[in-house]
């Protein structure tokens, strides 16, 4: 099993990706919107989250 090292954007997506191909689509969305989130650009953030569709899954406190 790969172990992540998370700094970057580029980070988040690649683990987001290798969940994606390995069958864990809920897995791949929560690190595709922290990836979303760590964006300053509005419109790469909203490409992200349209790479890996679906409604959120964060709880909110």
């Amino acid at each position: 099993m790969p172990l992540f090292c998370f700094n970057t954007v580029a980070d988040y997506l690649e683990a987001a990706r290798q969940m994606a191909d390995t069958g864990h689509p809920t897995l791949a969305r929560l690190l595709a919107e922290e990836a979303a989130d760590r964006t300053s650009d509005a419109a790469e953030a909203a490409r992200i989250l349209d790479e890996f569709p679906g409604s959120s899954l964060r709880q909110e406190d």
